[in-house]
C-alpha cells in the first residue's frame, strides 16, 4: 500500500473496507505529516485530541457495522466553520477567544458521514483575499516551488491554508468557501481539484458571513471523484439556511463515470481578456482539444456583460461585508479594547481587531450603502449582476457546460501584488462571473507552466446541475493523466 498520506479519499474508503488500515493509523500519520510540515502555516489551529478520539469511534462503527461514506476519512475544516468547542476565527484578531456551542450544518453532516477532523486552516481574513496574506495568523505557503526558484508562493485565497494543507499531503480533503474564486483559484495554484457548488447547495448555516448572496462552501481535493464524495455528504437542504434549496441531492460520484460524449461545451469570447498569459492561453487551447478528443463539441458562445464581472462584485461583495461585519463590537464575543464610553469601545475594538483589507472592503461598502450613493452604485451593480446572470441562462441555451481558465497566472511569490488591491483582485476576472450567477464551478489541474507550476482549467455548469460539472471535469482529469505531487511531500 502506498503511504497513507499519499492515498486519495476514495483510496482511503478503500483500504479501510477492506481492513488494510484503520482510521487511529490513518489519522496518526496526518498528525505527524501536520507537525513536519508546520511550518507552510496551513493550520490556525490542530486538534489532534479530538481527531484521535474521533477516529477510535470510527474504528468502533465500522467492527459494529455502521459504516458512513466517509467512515474514518480525516478532513481539515476552513477556519470560517464554526465547531462547536474549537477555536473559531475567521482568521481575525477580532474573534480570538472565539469558541461555539454549535456546529456548522457542512462540518456536521461530515462527521455524521464518519469523518474525523485533523484541525482548522488558516485563510484569508474573514475569507477576503486571493493570496492568504491577510490572515491575522501569518500567510500561508504553497508547498510549490517554480522550477530553479526557491522564493515562497502565495496558496491563493481565501481557501489558501485549506489548499496548501491537501497539496501537502497533510490532509486528503478540506472544507473551503467560494464568493468570488476562493475554492477555485486556490485549487488551480495548488494543482488541486476545488468545487464552488451552485448557491444554495450546501448549507451556510453556521460559516461565518462575508457577503451572503454569494458565499458557498465545498470542497477542496486531489482528485474530481473525492471532490464528489465529499460534496455527496455536505450538500442537502437544511431549513435553518433560507438560502438553502429544498433539492434531493443527486450521485455526484456516479457523475464522475458519466461519458460526455454528444456534449457542448461553450468556450466564452469574452474570457480572452487582453494580456493574458500565453500559456494560460495554451492551457485553455489544450483543454478544448481534450474535451474534443472526449467526444464533446466545443462551440463559441457569447457572455457579453463578462467585462463588468469584477467591478461589480467589487461593489456587491463589501457592501454585504459591511453589514455583516457590524456585527462585530467588542460587547457579545471575540475581542474587546476598552474605551472611556460604549463609542470609543467599538472604535478601539475594530479598529485594532480588523486587518488592513477588512477594513478597506467595510469602508467601501459602507460608502456604496450610504444614502447619497446607494443608487448610484449598488443598486446599478445589483442591476448589472442581473444582466451578467441572464448571459449565462442564454449561453446555456447553445452548450451544456463551459470551459474557461481558473485564473489569468500561476502563483505568484508572496508579497508580489499586495501593494496593488486592484491587481490582487484581477485574480478572481475568470471565477467572479459565475459566483454573481450563483452557478457551480470546478477547477481541474489542465498542466503546469513553463516555471513547472500547476494551472487549472476551470468548469461551469447549469444551476443545479453538479453532475454535468463533475462529469467534464472527470473527463479533463482523465485526458490530462496528471499525477501531481509538490517535491518534498
Amino acid at each position: 500500500m502506498s503511504k497513507p498520506t499519499d492515498l486519495t479519499i476514495a483510496d482511503m474508503t478503500a483500504a479501510l473496507a477492506k481492513g488494510a488500515i484503520s482510521a487511529v493509523e490513518l489519522t496518526e500519520a496526518h498528525l505527524a505529516a501536520m507537525e513536519t510540515h508546520r511550518g507552510l502555516n496551513a493550520y490556525i489551529t490542530e486538534t489532534p485530541a479530538r481527531a484521535r478520539e474521533m477516529a477510535k469511534a470510527s474504528d468502533a462503527r465500522r467492527k459494529s457495522g455502521a459504516v458512513g461514506p466517509l467512515e474514518g476519512v480525516p478532513l481539515a475544516i476552513k477556519d470560517l466553520f464554526c465547531t462547536e468547542g474549537v477555536l473559531t476565527t475567521a482568521a481575525s484578531h477580532i474573534l480570538d477567544g472565539f469558541k461555539p456551542t454549535y456546529e456548522s450544518t457542512v462540518s456536521s453532516r461530515l462527521w455524521q458521514a464518519g469523518a474525523v477532523m485533523l484541525g482548522k486552516t488558516n485563510l484569508d481574513e474573514f475569507a477576503m483575499g486571493s493570496s492568504n496574506m491577510t490572515s491575522h495568523y501569518g500567510p500561508v505557503e504553497n508547498p510549490w516551488k517554480r522550477r530553479g526558484d526557491n522564493r515562497k508562493l502565495v496558496p491563493g485565497g481565501s481557501s489558501g491554508g485549506s489548499a496548501s494543507a491537501v497539496a501537502a499531503r497533510i490532509a486528503p480533503g478540506a472544507t473551503g468557501t467560494d464568493t468570488g474564486g476562493s475554492i477555485r483559484q486556490p485549487a488551480a495554484f495548488c494543482g488541486l481539484v476545488g468545487m464552488k457548488p451552485t448557491y444554495g447547495r450546501c448549507s451556510r448555516w453556521g460559516i461565518i458571513a462575508f457577503a451572503s448572496s454569494l458565499d458557498q462552501a465545498g470542497p477542496i481535493t486531489r482528485t474530481v471523484k473525492d471532490s464528489a464524495l465529499m460534496l455527496q455528504a455536505m450538500a442537502g437542504h437544511d431549513p435553518k439556511d433560507s438560502t438553502s434549496a429544498p433539492l434531493a441531492v443527486p450521485d455526484f460520484v456516479a457523475a464522475c463515470s458519466r461519458s460526455i460524449k454528444g456534449l457542448k461545451i461553450g468556450i466564452p469570447a469574452e474570457y480572452r481578456v487582453d494580456g493574458m498569459a500565453p500559456e494560460i492561453q495554451a492551457l485553455w487551447d489544450k483543454g478544448i482539444a481534450m474535451i474534443r478528443d472526449a467526444g464533446a463539441e466545443p462551440v463559441e458562445i457569447s457572455l457579453p456583460h463578462t467585462k463588468y464581472a469584477l467591478p461589480t462584485y467589487y461593489i456587491v461583495a463589501p457592501a454585504e461585508c459591511s453589514s455583516n461585519l457590524a456585527r462585530y463590537d467588542g460587547v457579545r464575543f471575540g475581542l474587546r479594547v476598552p474605551g472611556k464610553d460604549l463609542i470609543e469601545m467599538y472604535e478601539n475594538t475594530r479598529g485594532a481587531g480588523f486587518g488592513k483589507e477588512t477594513r478597506r472592503r467595510i469602508l467601501i461598502g459602507t460608502y456604496v450603502l450610504s444614502a447619497g450613493y446607494y443608487d448610484a452604485y449598488y443598486k446599478k451593480a445589483q442591476q448589472v449582476r442581473a444582466l451578467i446572470a441572464r448571459d449565462f441562462t442564454d449561453a446555456f441555451k447553445k452548450c451544456d457546460a463551459i470551459l474557461t481558465p481558473t485564473a489569468p497566472s500561476a502563483a505568484f511569490a508572496m508579497g508580489e501584488k499586495m501593494d496593488d488591491p486592484v491587481t490582487m483582485y484581477l485574480n478572481d476576472v475568470f471565477t467572479v462571473p459565475s459566483s454573481l450567477a450563483g452557478l457551480p464551478g470546478i477547477s481541474v489541474p489542465g498542466g503546469l507552466g513553463a516555471d513547472g507550476l500547476p494551472l487549472g482549467l476551470q468548469v461551469i455548469g447549469r444551476a443545479y446541475d453538479e453532475e454535468t460539472v463533475f462529469a467534464v471535469g472527470a473527463a479533463l482529469e482523465k485526458s490530462a493523466g496528471l499525477s501531481l505531487q509538490p517535491e518534498g511531500y
